[in-house]
């Protein structure tokens, strides 16, 4: 019996761009994190949007809402046109939902979902991206410095200057390459 290696999810503190972050190295080789329904109920899971069950029509509805937010998202990074396609789908998401933002006893919030389904949580995820994408919050939309990855990140830093969209993986990567780079550039000055 052979095993079968499921990437780790990638998880930031953005709701929607996480989402985004579901497939990576989008310009290199793509690595899918969601690659069946299961996958997609444990992320969903991981931010607090459990649901029931999820089929293989409601991921494929789930990959194009992370597609058009990627992509409404890049636009914004790039100071460009939202691509109305993209717009049209995370529109019907965030319209199509039963959720509701409620407070917690320890006076934070949370998502109530109406009824634990995939479009409930889509509609959390949709709702999130419309505040991003729209500059509703501080901060701003910019592009992973990854050439192989390029994913669009919401960038909350002081001066908004972040580069990678994690450091912990692309920011970590390219340092690694640039130190052994120099190293070898070191070790053969002629060349």
């Amino acid at each position: 019996m052979s095993v079968v290696h499921v990437p780790e999810f990638r998880l930031g503190k953005v709701l929607a761009t996480s989402f985004t972050a579901t497939l990576t190295e989008r310009c290199g080789e793509p690595v899918e994190r969601i690659p069946v329904p299961s996958r997609l109920v444990d992320w969903l899971a991981v931010y607090g949007l459990v649901v029931d069950s999820c089929t293989e029509s409601q991921l494929v509805h789930a990959r194009e809402l992370r597609e058009s937010i990627h992509a409404a998202a890049t636009a914004v990074a790039k100071q460009e046109p939202l691509p109305a396609p993209a717009v049209q789908v995370i529109n019907d998401c965030s319209a199509h939902g039963q959720a509701s933002p409620i407070l917690t006893p320890e006076g934070g919030w949370r998502w109530r979902l109406g009824s634990a389904s995939v479009e409930d949580a889509l509609s959390v995820i949709a709702a999130d991206a419309v505040s991003i994408i729209a500059g509703e919050r501080p901060g701003k939309m910019a592009l992973c410095a990854s050439p192989t990855c390029r994913a669009a990140f919401f960038d909350a830093s002081r001066g908004h200057t972040r580069r990678w969209c994690e450091m912990n993986t692309c920011g970590n990567r390219e340092k690694k390459e640039r130190f052994l780079a120099n190293k070898r550039k070191k070790s053969n000055p002629a060349g």
